[in-house]
């Protein structure tokens, strides 16, 4: 009874943050920046205050990059690149407290024995996927916070560069779009980075598997 009860809070849970997600999406709230762009100590203020609050609303890292490029030009990039590991944190922190001793951990630990936690992290963080998703995978698979937080801030630089090159060009706060940060060319050599960092020790945990 103790798992099922604590199943259905865990769905409730994520279903609640879907929710939010929708009625409060990206695009609302790149609307409502105009006014908090227009004073740059206003615009760090509140990036800050979207990175703390960003895991609640499962917002994209790119949003970000994207507002820190649009506010502060190619200068927002360490900014950006700062508060992306800042947001990766609390998703990690709770995966690791949750993590079990089940095969999915196993087999994390495993991956990140092989490959190391840093390579494991950055390789990770190069792939198109959910920054939040990668957070979670390494917080189950038990990786030390340093690691965690350097190998998110170097896997994430082609990714906030991106970010913050789109927002740096957008001539008006309407025409921001997160969707300019999937650019082809980004999104090939990121992958191919990513492959490079991990497919020796993807191949190696599986054989040993």
């Amino acid at each position: 009874m103790h798992r099922r009860s604590r199943l259905l809070a865990g769905v409730a849970l994520v279903a609640a943050v879907v929710v939010l997600g929708v009625l409060v999406s990206p695009a609302v709230v790149l609307a409502r920046l105009a006014w908090v762009v227009a004073d740059p100590l206003r615009l760090l203020v509140a990036l800050t205050l979207v990175a703390l609050v960003r895991p609640l609303f499962a917002w994209p890292t790119t949003l970000i990059a994207v507002v820190a490029g649009y506010g502060f030009g190619l200068r927002g990039f360490p900014v950006a690149l700062a508060l992306v590991v800042v947001t990766s944190l609390p998703p990690y922190w709770v995966a690791a407290r949750g993590a079990g001793t089940g095969s999915v951990a196993a087999a994390g630990e495993r991956l990140v024995a092989e490959a190391g936690a840093l390579r494991g992290v950055a390789g990770s963080r190069l792939l198109p996927l959910p920054s939040d998703v990668v957070s979670a995978g390494a917080g189950v698979a038990g990786v030390p916070v340093r690691a965690f937080a350097l190998g998110t801030a170097l896997g994430e630089v082609p990714w906030v560069a991106a970010g913050v090159v789109a927002g740096d060009s957008f001539a008006t706060l309407d025409a921001v779009s997160l969707s300019a940060v999937l650019d082809p060319r980004v999104v090939v050599g990121a992958s191919l980075l990513a492959l490079l960092a991990l497919a020796g020790p993807v191949y190696r945990t599986y054989e040993r598997a």
